[in-house]
Protein backbone atom coordinates (compact mmCIF):
# COMPACT_ATOMS: atom_id res chain seq x y z
CA UNK A 1 0.00 0.00 0.00
CA UNK A 2 2.92 2.35 0.72
CA UNK A 3 4.12 1.94 -2.88
CA UNK A 4 0.68 2.88 -4.20
CA UNK A 5 0.59 5.92 -1.89
CA UNK A 6 3.98 7.12 -3.19
CA UNK A 7 2.84 6.91 -6.80
CA UNK A 8 -0.48 8.54 -5.92
CA UNK A 9 1.31 11.51 -4.32
CA UNK A 10 3.36 12.09 -7.48
CA UNK A 11 0.21 11.75 -9.58
CA UNK A 12 -1.61 14.31 -7.42
CA UNK A 13 1.26 16.77 -7.97
CA UNK A 14 0.98 16.34 -11.74
CA UNK A 15 -2.80 16.77 -11.70
CA UNK A 16 -2.45 19.92 -9.56
CA UNK A 17 0.11 21.33 -12.03
CA UNK A 18 -2.17 20.51 -14.97
CA UNK A 19 -5.05 22.31 -13.28
CA UNK A 20 -2.93 25.35 -12.38
CA UNK A 21 -1.39 25.50 -15.86
CA UNK A 22 -4.81 25.28 -17.50
CA UNK A 23 -6.19 28.13 -15.40
CA UNK A 24 -3.06 30.28 -15.98
CA UNK A 25 -3.12 29.54 -19.72
CA UNK A 26 -6.79 30.47 -20.01
CA UNK A 27 -6.30 33.70 -18.06
CA UNK A 28 -3.22 34.74 -20.09
CA UNK A 29 -4.95 34.10 -23.42
CA UNK A 30 -8.04 36.05 -22.35
CA UNK A 31 -5.86 39.03 -21.41
CA UNK A 32 -4.08 38.85 -24.75
CA UNK A 33 -7.36 38.64 -26.67
CA UNK A 34 -8.69 41.63 -24.76
CA UNK A 35 -5.52 43.64 -25.44
CA UNK A 36 -5.46 42.72 -29.15
CA UNK A 37 -9.18 43.52 -29.44
CA UNK A 38 -8.61 47.03 -28.06
CA UNK A 39 -5.68 47.57 -30.44
CA UNK A 40 -7.76 46.37 -33.37
CA UNK A 41 -10.51 48.84 -32.47
CA UNK A 42 -8.03 51.73 -32.39
CA UNK A 43 -6.52 50.69 -35.75
CA UNK A 44 -9.97 50.45 -37.33
CA UNK A 45 -10.86 53.93 -35.99
CA UNK A 46 -7.66 55.40 -37.41
CA UNK A 47 -8.31 53.77 -40.81
CA UNK A 48 -11.84 55.20 -40.96
CA UNK A 49 -10.57 58.71 -40.26
CA UNK A 50 -7.93 58.34 -42.99
CA UNK A 51 -5.16 59.54 -40.68
CA UNK A 52 -1.66 58.06 -40.94
CA UNK A 53 -0.41 55.67 -38.24
CA UNK A 54 0.78 57.72 -35.28
CA UNK A 55 4.03 57.04 -33.40
CA UNK A 56 2.05 56.23 -30.26
CA UNK A 57 -0.03 53.61 -32.05
CA UNK A 58 3.10 52.10 -33.60
CA UNK A 59 4.66 51.82 -30.15
CA UNK A 60 1.51 50.17 -28.79
CA UNK A 61 1.61 47.64 -31.64
CA UNK A 62 5.26 46.82 -30.92
CA UNK A 63 4.50 46.36 -27.23
CA UNK A 64 1.54 44.13 -28.07
CA UNK A 65 3.68 41.90 -30.33
CA UNK A 66 6.35 41.66 -27.62
CA UNK A 67 3.72 40.76 -25.02
CA UNK A 68 2.30 38.00 -27.24
CA UNK A 69 5.78 36.58 -27.80
CA UNK A 70 6.65 36.67 -24.07
CA UNK A 71 3.34 35.03 -23.12
CA UNK A 72 3.79 32.21 -25.61
CA UNK A 73 7.36 31.60 -24.40
CA UNK A 74 6.19 31.56 -20.77
CA UNK A 75 3.39 29.07 -21.54
CA UNK A 76 5.82 26.84 -23.45
CA UNK A 77 8.28 26.93 -20.54
CA UNK A 78 5.55 26.02 -18.04
CA UNK A 79 4.47 23.19 -20.32
CA UNK A 80 8.02 21.77 -20.27
CA UNK A 81 7.91 21.75 -16.47
CA UNK A 82 4.79 19.58 -16.64
CA UNK A 83 6.69 17.10 -18.84
CA UNK A 84 9.31 16.68 -16.12
CA UNK A 85 6.57 16.10 -13.52
CA UNK A 86 4.95 13.43 -15.71
CA UNK A 87 8.31 11.67 -16.09
CA UNK A 88 8.68 11.66 -12.30
CA UNK A 89 5.44 9.64 -12.07
CA UNK A 90 6.95 7.02 -14.37
CA UNK A 91 10.13 6.94 -12.27
CA UNK A 92 8.04 6.56 -9.10
CA UNK A 93 6.25 3.57 -10.66
CA UNK A 94 9.57 1.97 -11.67
CA UNK A 95 11.02 2.66 -8.23
CA UNK A 96 8.10 1.27 -6.23
CA UNK A 97 6.97 -1.61 -8.43
CA UNK A 98 8.87 -4.47 -10.02
CA UNK A 99 8.11 -4.36 -13.72
CA UNK A 100 9.52 -7.84 -14.35
CA UNK A 101 6.94 -10.25 -12.92
CA UNK A 102 6.96 -12.86 -15.68
CA UNK A 103 9.73 -14.80 -13.95
CA UNK A 104 7.47 -15.56 -10.99
CA UNK A 105 5.65 -18.22 -13.03
CA UNK A 106 7.49 -20.76 -15.13
CA UNK A 107 6.61 -21.08 -18.82
CA UNK A 108 5.97 -24.77 -18.16
CA UNK A 109 2.69 -23.82 -16.48
CA UNK A 110 1.16 -23.38 -19.94
CA UNK A 111 1.16 -26.30 -22.33
CA UNK A 112 1.40 -24.00 -25.34
CA UNK A 113 1.18 -20.32 -26.17
CA UNK A 114 -1.93 -20.94 -28.27
CA UNK A 115 -3.70 -22.62 -25.36
CA UNK A 116 -2.53 -19.83 -23.07
CA UNK A 117 -4.09 -17.20 -25.32
CA UNK A 118 -7.35 -19.13 -25.65
CA UNK A 119 -7.73 -19.56 -21.87
CA UNK A 120 -7.06 -15.87 -21.27
CA UNK A 121 -9.43 -14.74 -24.02
CA UNK A 122 -12.19 -16.99 -22.71
CA UNK A 123 -11.74 -15.63 -19.17
CA UNK A 124 -11.95 -12.05 -20.47
CA UNK A 125 -15.05 -12.80 -22.56
CA UNK A 126 -16.80 -14.44 -19.60
CA UNK A 127 -15.94 -11.44 -17.42
CA UNK A 128 -17.32 -9.02 -20.01
CA UNK A 129 -20.55 -11.01 -20.33
CA UNK A 130 -20.96 -11.12 -16.56
CA UNK A 131 -20.41 -7.36 -16.30
CA UNK A 132 -23.09 -6.71 -18.92
CA UNK A 133 -20.61 -5.45 -21.56
CA UNK A 134 -22.15 -7.66 -24.23
CA UNK A 135 -21.12 -5.62 -27.28
CA UNK A 136 -17.48 -5.51 -26.15
CA UNK A 137 -17.51 -9.28 -25.58
CA UNK A 138 -18.94 -9.89 -29.05
CA UNK A 139 -16.30 -7.63 -30.63
CA UNK A 140 -13.53 -9.50 -28.80
CA UNK A 141 -14.92 -12.85 -29.98
CA UNK A 142 -14.86 -11.64 -33.59
CA UNK A 143 -11.37 -10.17 -33.45
CA UNK A 144 -9.87 -13.16 -31.65
CA UNK A 145 -11.84 -15.71 -33.73
CA UNK A 146 -13.05 -17.22 -30.46
CA UNK A 147 -16.07 -19.48 -30.93
CA UNK A 148 -18.54 -19.05 -28.05
CA UNK A 149 -21.69 -21.20 -28.03
CA UNK A 150 -25.10 -19.58 -27.64
CA UNK A 151 -25.75 -21.88 -24.65
CA UNK A 152 -22.80 -20.23 -22.92
CA UNK A 153 -24.06 -16.70 -23.64
CA UNK A 154 -27.73 -17.27 -22.80
CA UNK A 155 -27.47 -17.26 -18.96
CA UNK A 156 -25.50 -14.00 -19.05
CA UNK A 157 -27.96 -12.38 -21.47
CA UNK A 158 -30.92 -13.28 -19.24
CA UNK A 159 -29.12 -12.19 -16.09
CA UNK A 160 -28.15 -8.79 -17.49
CA UNK A 161 -31.59 -8.18 -19.01
CA UNK A 162 -33.23 -8.60 -15.60
CA UNK A 163 -30.54 -6.59 -13.77
CA UNK A 164 -30.94 -3.69 -16.21
CA UNK A 165 -34.68 -3.70 -15.52
CA UNK A 166 -34.04 -3.68 -11.75
CA UNK A 167 -31.65 -0.74 -12.09
CA UNK A 168 -34.53 1.10 -13.79
CA UNK A 169 -36.85 0.09 -10.89
CA UNK A 170 -38.78 -2.34 -13.08
CA UNK A 171 -39.66 -5.45 -11.04
CA UNK A 172 -41.62 -7.25 -13.77
CA UNK A 173 -38.87 -9.37 -15.40
CA UNK A 174 -37.36 -10.33 -12.01
CA UNK A 175 -40.76 -11.37 -10.60
CA UNK A 176 -41.52 -13.40 -13.71
CA UNK A 177 -38.14 -15.15 -13.40
CA UNK A 178 -38.58 -15.80 -9.66
CA UNK A 179 -42.06 -17.30 -10.13
CA UNK A 180 -40.86 -19.59 -12.93
CA UNK A 181 -37.95 -20.81 -10.71
CA UNK A 182 -39.94 -20.87 -7.44
CA UNK A 183 -39.28 -24.52 -6.57
CA UNK A 184 -35.52 -24.32 -7.11
CA UNK A 185 -35.33 -21.08 -5.13
CA UNK A 186 -37.16 -22.75 -2.24
CA UNK A 187 -34.59 -25.55 -2.31
CA UNK A 188 -31.92 -22.88 -1.83
CA UNK A 189 -33.89 -21.32 1.05
CA UNK A 190 -33.98 -18.13 -1.00
CA UNK A 191 -36.21 -15.22 -0.03
CA UNK A 192 -35.86 -13.54 -3.43
CA UNK A 193 -39.51 -13.85 -4.50
CA UNK A 194 -40.76 -12.48 -1.17
CA UNK A 195 -38.35 -9.53 -1.33
CA UNK A 196 -39.52 -8.71 -4.85
CA UNK A 197 -43.19 -8.77 -3.78
CA UNK A 198 -42.31 -6.67 -0.70
CA UNK A 199 -40.55 -4.07 -2.85
CA UNK A 200 -43.52 -3.89 -5.21
CA UNK A 201 -45.84 -3.42 -2.20
CA UNK A 202 -43.58 -0.62 -0.89
CA UNK A 203 -43.75 1.11 -4.29
CA UNK A 204 -47.53 1.06 -4.03
CA UNK A 205 -47.31 2.53 -0.50
CA UNK A 206 -45.11 5.33 -1.85
CA UNK A 207 -47.97 6.24 -4.20
CA UNK A 208 -49.98 7.58 -1.24
CA UNK A 209 -53.65 7.06 -0.24
CA UNK A 210 -54.68 6.71 -3.89
CA UNK A 211 -52.82 3.36 -4.03
CA UNK A 212 -54.17 2.01 -0.73
CA UNK A 213 -56.79 -0.32 -2.23
CA UNK A 214 -54.30 -1.61 -4.80
CA UNK A 215 -51.75 -2.23 -2.05
CA UNK A 216 -54.29 -4.16 0.04
CA UNK A 217 -55.21 -6.24 -2.98
CA UNK A 218 -51.54 -6.95 -3.75
CA UNK A 219 -50.92 -8.05 -0.15
CA UNK A 220 -52.50 -11.40 -1.06
CA UNK A 221 -49.16 -12.30 -2.68
CA UNK A 222 -47.67 -12.53 0.83
CA UNK A 223 -49.83 -15.51 1.83
CA UNK A 224 -47.32 -18.24 0.76
CA UNK A 225 -44.58 -16.48 2.75
CA UNK A 226 -46.55 -15.84 5.96
CA UNK A 227 -44.86 -18.60 7.96
CA UNK A 228 -41.27 -17.56 7.25
CA UNK A 229 -41.71 -13.78 7.01
CA UNK A 230 -44.52 -13.07 9.45
CA UNK A 231 -42.78 -10.20 11.23
CA UNK A 232 -41.90 -8.35 8.00
CA UNK A 233 -45.44 -8.75 6.68
CA UNK A 234 -46.85 -7.34 9.93
CA UNK A 235 -44.60 -4.28 9.60
CA UNK A 236 -45.77 -3.63 6.04
CA UNK A 237 -49.44 -4.00 6.93
CA UNK A 238 -48.99 -1.74 9.96
CA UNK A 239 -47.60 0.98 7.73
CA UNK A 240 -51.02 1.33 6.07
CA UNK A 241 -52.24 3.16 9.19
CA UNK A 242 -49.91 6.07 8.42
CA UNK A 243 -50.58 6.14 4.69
CA UNK A 244 -52.84 9.21 4.79
CA UNK A 245 -50.45 11.12 7.07
CA UNK A 246 -47.42 10.24 4.91
CA UNK A 247 -44.96 7.41 5.45
CA UNK A 248 -42.01 9.83 5.22
CA UNK A 249 -42.79 11.21 8.71
CA UNK A 250 -43.95 7.94 10.26
CA UNK A 251 -42.16 5.18 12.20
CA UNK A 252 -42.21 3.23 8.93
CA UNK A 253 -40.13 5.73 6.93
CA UNK A 254 -37.34 3.12 6.62
CA UNK A 255 -39.53 1.24 4.13
CA UNK A 256 -38.94 4.02 1.58
CA UNK A 257 -35.14 3.76 1.80
CA UNK A 258 -33.50 3.46 -1.63
CA UNK A 259 -31.07 0.87 -0.24
CA UNK A 260 -33.78 -1.75 -0.83
CA UNK A 261 -33.08 -1.55 -4.58
CA UNK A 262 -29.36 -2.20 -4.12
CA UNK A 263 -30.21 -5.10 -1.81
CA UNK A 264 -32.63 -6.68 -4.29
CA UNK A 265 -30.03 -6.44 -7.09
CA UNK A 266 -27.47 -8.16 -4.88
CA UNK A 267 -29.92 -10.88 -3.79
CA UNK A 268 -31.04 -11.55 -7.35
CA UNK A 269 -27.46 -11.75 -8.64
CA UNK A 270 -26.44 -14.19 -5.91
CA UNK A 271 -29.46 -16.49 -6.24
CA UNK A 272 -29.61 -16.36 -10.04
CA UNK A 273 -25.93 -17.18 -10.35
CA UNK A 274 -26.42 -20.11 -7.99
CA UNK A 275 -29.30 -21.49 -10.07
CA UNK A 276 -27.54 -20.91 -13.40
CA UNK A 277 -24.32 -22.52 -12.22
CA UNK A 278 -22.33 -19.29 -12.34
CA UNK A 279 -20.08 -17.67 -9.77
CA UNK A 280 -21.15 -14.29 -8.41
CA UNK A 281 -17.72 -12.90 -9.30
CA UNK A 282 -16.11 -13.79 -12.61
CA UNK A 283 -13.07 -16.12 -12.57
CA UNK A 284 -11.00 -13.27 -14.03
CA UNK A 285 -11.81 -10.84 -11.21
CA UNK A 286 -11.20 -13.54 -8.56
CA UNK A 287 -7.87 -14.48 -10.16
CA UNK A 288 -6.83 -10.84 -10.38
CA UNK A 289 -7.71 -10.16 -6.73
CA UNK A 290 -5.89 -13.32 -5.62
CA UNK A 291 -2.87 -12.39 -7.73
CA UNK A 292 -2.67 -8.96 -6.09
CA UNK A 293 -2.41 -10.70 -2.71
CA UNK A 294 -0.05 -13.49 -3.78
CA UNK A 295 2.28 -11.68 -6.19
CA UNK A 296 4.33 -9.68 -3.62
CA UNK A 297 4.91 -12.85 -1.57
CA UNK A 298 5.92 -14.86 -4.64
CA UNK A 299 8.32 -12.16 -5.80
CA UNK A 300 10.00 -12.13 -2.38
CA UNK A 301 10.31 -15.92 -2.48
CA UNK A 302 11.74 -15.76 -6.00
CA UNK A 303 14.36 -13.24 -4.87
CA UNK A 304 15.36 -15.45 -1.92
CA UNK A 305 15.59 -18.54 -4.17
CA UNK A 306 17.84 -16.69 -6.65
CA UNK A 307 19.98 -15.24 -3.87
CA UNK A 308 20.60 -18.66 -2.28
CA UNK A 309 21.00 -20.33 -5.69
CA UNK A 310 18.44 -23.06 -5.02
CA UNK A 311 16.30 -22.80 -8.13
CA UNK A 312 15.32 -26.48 -7.99
CA UNK A 313 13.15 -25.89 -4.91
CA UNK A 314 10.23 -24.61 -6.98
CA UNK A 315 9.72 -27.02 -9.84
CA UNK A 316 6.07 -28.13 -9.63
CA UNK A 317 3.75 -26.22 -11.92
CA UNK A 318 0.61 -27.01 -9.86
CA UNK A 319 2.11 -26.21 -6.46
CA UNK A 320 3.55 -23.07 -4.85
CA UNK A 321 6.71 -23.16 -2.70
CA UNK A 322 4.83 -21.78 0.31
CA UNK A 323 1.21 -21.49 1.43
CA UNK A 324 -0.35 -18.08 0.77
CA UNK A 325 -3.38 -17.07 2.83
CA UNK A 326 -5.98 -15.49 0.53
CA UNK A 327 -8.76 -15.23 3.11
CA UNK A 328 -12.11 -16.96 3.50
CA UNK A 329 -13.50 -15.17 0.45
CA UNK A 330 -11.31 -17.31 -1.80
CA UNK A 331 -12.18 -20.66 -0.20
CA UNK A 332 -14.15 -22.62 -2.79
CA UNK A 333 -13.44 -26.25 -1.88
CA UNK A 334 -11.82 -28.38 0.81
CA UNK A 335 -8.13 -29.30 0.61
CA UNK A 336 -6.20 -32.09 2.29
CA UNK A 337 -2.52 -32.09 3.20
CA UNK A 338 -0.85 -35.44 3.77
CA UNK A 339 0.21 -35.68 7.45
CA UNK A 340 3.20 -37.88 6.47
CA UNK A 341 4.76 -35.98 3.54
CA UNK A 342 3.33 -32.57 4.50
CA UNK A 343 2.17 -32.03 0.92
CA UNK A 344 -1.21 -30.99 -0.42
CA UNK A 345 -2.91 -33.79 -2.33
CA UNK A 346 -3.74 -33.47 -6.02
CA UNK A 347 -5.36 -35.44 -8.84
CA UNK A 348 -2.11 -37.32 -9.42
CA UNK A 349 -1.55 -37.82 -5.68
CA UNK A 350 -5.04 -38.21 -4.16
CA UNK A 351 -5.90 -38.88 -0.49
CA UNK A 352 -6.28 -42.58 0.38
CA UNK A 353 -8.35 -43.91 3.31
CA UNK A 354 -6.85 -46.94 5.01
CA UNK A 355 -8.89 -49.78 6.56
CA UNK A 356 -8.19 -48.39 10.03
CA UNK A 357 -9.75 -45.05 9.03
CA UNK A 358 -6.60 -42.95 8.81
CA UNK A 359 -6.04 -40.92 5.64
CA UNK A 360 -2.69 -40.38 3.89
CA UNK A 361 -1.63 -39.48 0.35
CA UNK A 362 -0.98 -42.11 -2.33
CA UNK A 363 2.71 -41.16 -2.49
CA UNK A 364 3.01 -41.71 1.26
CA UNK A 365 1.22 -45.07 0.93
CA UNK A 366 3.66 -46.22 -1.77
CA UNK A 367 6.65 -45.24 0.37
CA UNK A 368 5.32 -47.08 3.44
CA UNK A 369 4.85 -50.42 1.64
CA UNK A 370 7.27 -53.02 2.95
CA UNK A 371 7.24 -56.58 1.66
CA UNK A 372 3.82 -56.16 0.06
CA UNK A 373 2.31 -55.07 3.38
CA UNK A 374 1.44 -51.67 4.76
CA UNK A 375 1.65 -50.72 8.41
CA UNK A 376 -0.38 -47.65 9.35
CA UNK A 377 1.93 -44.91 10.68
CA UNK A 378 -0.65 -43.98 13.34
CA UNK A 379 -1.77 -47.38 14.59
CA UNK A 380 -0.17 -50.84 14.52
CA UNK A 381 -2.69 -52.30 12.07
CA UNK A 382 -1.13 -54.12 9.13
CA UNK A 383 -3.12 -54.24 5.94
CA UNK A 384 -3.01 -54.83 2.21
CA UNK A 385 -2.15 -51.61 0.31
CA UNK A 386 -4.75 -52.53 -2.33
CA UNK A 387 -7.50 -52.21 0.30
CA UNK A 388 -6.97 -48.44 0.50
CA UNK A 389 -9.85 -46.39 -0.93
CA UNK A 390 -9.48 -43.07 -2.70
CA UNK A 391 -11.63 -40.39 -1.11
CA UNK A 392 -12.89 -37.09 -2.50
CA UNK A 393 -13.56 -34.14 -0.23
Amino acid sequence: MEQCACVERELDKVLHKFLTYGQHCEQSLEELLHHVGQLRTELASAALQGTPLSATLSLVMSQCCRKIKDTVQKLASDHKDIHSSVSRVGKAIDRNFDSEICGVVSDAVWDSREKQQQILQMAIVEHLYQQGMLSVAEELCQESTLNVDLDFKQPFLELNRILEALHEHDLGPALEWAVSHRQRLLELNSSLEFKLHRLHFIRLLAGGPEKQLEALSYARHFQPFARLHQREIQVMMGSLVYLRLGLEKSPYCHLLDNSHWAEICETFTRDACSLLGLSVESPLSVSFASGCVALPVLMNIKAVIEQRQCTGVWSHKDELPIEIELGMKCWYHSVFACPILRQQTSDSNPPIKLICGHVISRDALNKLINGGKLKCPYCPMEQNPADGKRIIF
